[in-house]
């Protein structure tokens, strides 16, 4: 990483001061980085294709940079910035990508300079208020905003009701509050943007039994419950999923429907 990033994290306490972030992936940086879907080109694709330029793209709460690696293939520079440090040093490297250390309700950035911004997966985490202010800020005014997030993984019905009840049953008292955000669709989010039409698009990937639980083991909820019990809660599930998978080195297609918000600048 670049010496800009090593500098901004020896920064970074006085930077998030007042800012009360809650860091939940900062522990798990290598695995989030290894087994988080990436999203659909086409996606970004479309997103780009409605920007009034395509000069520069800020990737806020990048985790390890998956939708930031997406955007650099459509736009001449991507700003990909994070609040926690240990996420950007384990991010997706890219010549057009300048991955950054600081908080989404803080950017170190100027006024008017951004044509897209995105939040993938991430805006339940912020100050929504406080970030929102500061993206209209930094937009241009024609600038766009895109939102998505996505719910579990769907891959046959037996393997879907084990991770449903790991979720609920063994996890889901280790979940934040912002977790139910997502439970409800994001629908106390509000969203001060001209919205525009964004069609359906969905992740896929094709998963074995290790890819599976390497991504349950990036929920912030796997790492809660690790800290208070000192067990991984995975091993609970893992002999049922891998029954289903009926051999280690098996293979499901896996698929996530993606919710997709985009907007234009209220003041463009």
């Amino acid at each position: 990483m670049p010496n800009k990033v090593f500098r901004d994290a020896l920064n970074i306490k006085r930077n998030m001061e007042n800012e009360d972030f809650k860091d939940q992936f900062s522990i798990q940086a290598q695995s989030y980085s290894r087994f988080r879907p990436l999203y659909p080109d086409e996606m970004f694709k479309y997103i780009a294709s409605l920007s009034y330029s395509n000069d520069l793209a800020w990737d806020c709460a990048t985790g390890s940079g998956q939708a930031a690696f997406g955007l650099s293939k459509y736009f001449k520079k991507v700003i990909a910035s994070d609040a926690s440090a240990k996420q950007i040093e384990n991010a997706i490297p890219d010549p057009k990508i300048l991955y950054r250390i600081f908080p989404a309700e803080k950017p170190d950035l100027r006024t008017n300079s951004v044509d897209l911004i995105t939040v993938a997966h991430a805006l339940h985490w912020l100050k929504i208020h406080k970030f929102y202010t500061e993206a209209k800020r930094v937009m241009k005014p024609e600038g766009i905003i895109a939102v998505l997030f996505y719910q579990l993984p769907l891959i046959t019905e037996p393997i879907d009701k084990i991770i449903r009840k790991f979720y609920k049953k063994v996890v889901g008292k280790y979940w934040l509050p912002e977790r139910q955000i997502i439970d409800n669709g994001y629908a106390s989010i509000p969203f001060p943007f001209k919205k525009l039409y964004a069609p359906k698009f969905e992740m896929k990937s094709l998963w074995s039994f290790e890819d599976l639980t390497g991504y349950l083991s990036t929920w912030s909820a796997v790492q809660s419950y690790k800290n208070e019990k000192g067990k991984d809660p995975v091993s609970i599930i893992s002999n049922d999923l891998l029954k289903q998978f009926g051999d280690i080195n098996n293979v499901f297609e896996v698929y996530w429907p993606l919710t997709v918000w985009i907007g234009k600048n209220p003041s463009g």
